[in-house]
């Protein structure tokens, strides 16, 4: 199955609030190998397959990002195949961009920054049936990955990088939060995601439909840490989509009934986690 399209409540596209518009346009075409979607004098969105998967704003008064605050971890974009994780692996080294690996066990997965400090994963997964589960909890790991492995297999198929690959999607959200138990009540009890890993009381992950997650949550920020400023870069919102409008009607009748907000819209509901960070609800 496909943990990225209905009747799956996945992540889709994620806003910017950035400083530097042409800036970043330029580094999620030139390095990440997105296509312009559409854009105006305030407003970039980026992806493949004619989807939109980043949107870039910028907006007056805005101020770089503080350290300490809730908001993003990192974004992580899910690639088809090991052989695309490849071939960008080598396009990012010979673009000199600084780079962190790991083996995930249910992954394999880059890290990197933007050059306004948000944290990005590119990934592959390994087959479903692969990842081992006990007591309804999947198996994840933070081991070195194999990248002479996973360039060989780029190698191996004699295509050079040219962007990002059709059928690329966002596959998960990490956030950081200010408190573990208030957001994972809200994620769970409210969005009905599923916990599938805790780690000790400083991280849970989160997923629908038995996915190793859709959702990260941490506190490596500290406990207690403010949201992040509307006049702050950063975050600006992700999106869940919903199977239908009822999955999504009965999920804004539990966040309202957990105390939350939930605004609609004619494009998309939006609601905010206890952490402050912004969640637009689309089907």
């Amino acid at each position: 199955m496909s943990f990225h399209q209905k009747p799956v409540t996945y992540t889709d596209e994620v806003g910017l609030k950035v400083l530097d518009l042409a800036g970043m346009k330029k580094f999620y075409q030139d390095i990440i190998g997105f296509q312009v979607i559409s854009e105006n004098a305030n407003e970039v969105r980026l992806g493949t397959d004619g989807k939109s998967l980043i949107r870039l704003s910028a907006r007056d008064g805005l101020q770089p990002k503080p350290d300490r605050y809730a908001g993003l971890y990192h974004f992580a974009i899910l690639l088809p195949s090991r052989k695309e994780l490849g071939k960008i692996l080598l396009h990012l080294h010979q673009q000199g961009i600084r780079l962190g690996s790991s083996d995930h066990l249910v992954s394999e997965a880059l890290y990197l920054s933007d050059p306004e400090g948000n944290g990005i994963e590119i990934y592959r997964d390994r087959d479903p049936e692969e990842w081992k589960w006990n007591n309804g909890e999947v198996l994840m790991a933070v081991d070195p990955i194999d990248a002479e492995g996973v360039v060989q297999e780029a190698a191996l198929s004699k295509e050079s990088w040219s962007g990002m690959p059709s059928g690329t999607v966002m596959g998960h959200v990490h956030l950081h939060v200010s408190n573990l138990n208030e957001a994972q009540e809200f994620y769970t009890e409210g969005l009905g995601f599923e916990v599938v890993t805790s780690m000790g009381g400083q991280a849970l992950f989160l997923s629908d439909q038995k996915y190793h997650h859709h959702i990260g949550l941490n506190v490596w920020n500290g406990t207690g840490i403010p949201a992040l400023p509307d006049q702050a870069a950063g975050l600006d919102f992700y999106t869940l989509v919903f199977a239908d409008e009822a999955k999504r009607s009965q999920t804004a009748e539990r966040l309202r009934a957990l105390g939350a907000e939930v605004t609609e819209t004619a494009d998309y509901w939006e609601t905010r986690d206890p952490s402050g960070n912004k969640i637009r609800m689309a089907v």
